[in-house]
């Protein structure tokens, strides 16, 4: 079975860490490809580089898609989300929302530590949206966004652990979501200096994803054709 991994920026990059991650952790038989947004922000780190995104994510599945058994959206905050569950066929997750589901078989709060001061306000109405507001202890932001994290993961540990610390011991949260494309893989290593779970996004994402596999779509009312202008063919067939 193969899952589409799409990540909604553009850098090559961090779609190859990620589906390196993914299928790291696959098991038997199941893969993930990787599908790259084709226009938009190198990395997202504001609300229209996210609403450019949530474009950049339909597009790519209406290019890659085909044939696949589920789709899992690379990108903490989860741009394009119901969107793509209302127009796929198969199960469509999201970074943000299925580690949210995670962190809360830990306990009834859980905070979030991400990179780039634009994410708290999104990210406190995404999950707010999803039906988390009580859930959630806070979001906490680190100077470095999360491109330049990506970039510099050595630089940015000490940091992360201090954020994540203060998110368990001032903001009571029972878990902690370490958040976004760029911070993948860092939550194992800043869990010794944190006295609850620290939870990776990017791996919360896969397991939720293969999770999926073989369940049907999200059952949102279904897309009606709509007639388009300026978008790729591909996408504008998927619409229509």
């Amino acid at each position: 079975m193969r899952i589409l991994l799409i990540n909604a920026n553009t850098t090559e990059a961090i779609t190859d860490r990620l589906v390196a991650i993914a299928n790291g952790m696959a098991p038997e038989g199941v893969s993930f490809t990787g599908a790259t947004g084709r226009f938009g922000a190198r990395y997202i780190a504001s609300r229209a580089a996210s609403a450019i995104a949530g474009h950049a994510a339909l597009d790519a599945w209406a290019e890659h898609g085909a044939g696949a058994d589920a789709v899992l959206i690379g990108c903490f905050g989860d741009p394009g989300l119901d969107a793509l569950r209302e127009i796929a066929p198969v199960p469509v997750l999201g970074l943000a929302d299925a580690s949210a589901t995670a962190a809360l078989r830990h306990g009834r709060r859980f905070g979030v530590v991400t990179g780039g001061a634009a994410w708290k306000p999104m990210l406190e109405e995404f999950f707010a949206s999803r039906g988390h507001a009580a859930a959630l202890a806070g979001v906490r932001t680190v100077a470095p966004t999360g491109g330049e994290i990506a970039r510099d993961p050595e630089g940015a540990l000490a940091v992360l652990a201090e954020a994540c610390r203060a998110s368990a011991e001032q903001d009571g949260a029972e878990a902690v979501i370490l958040g976004g494309a760029g911070l993948a893989g860092l939550a194992a290593r800043v869990a010794s200096r944190v006295k609850v779970p620290v939870l990776c996004s990017v791996e919360e994402g896969v397991r939720a994803a293969i999770a999926a596999l073989g369940a049907g779509p999200a059952g949102l009312m279904p897309h009606q054709p709509v007639e388009t202008l300026g978008l790729s063919p591909s996408l504008a067939a998927r619409l229509g």
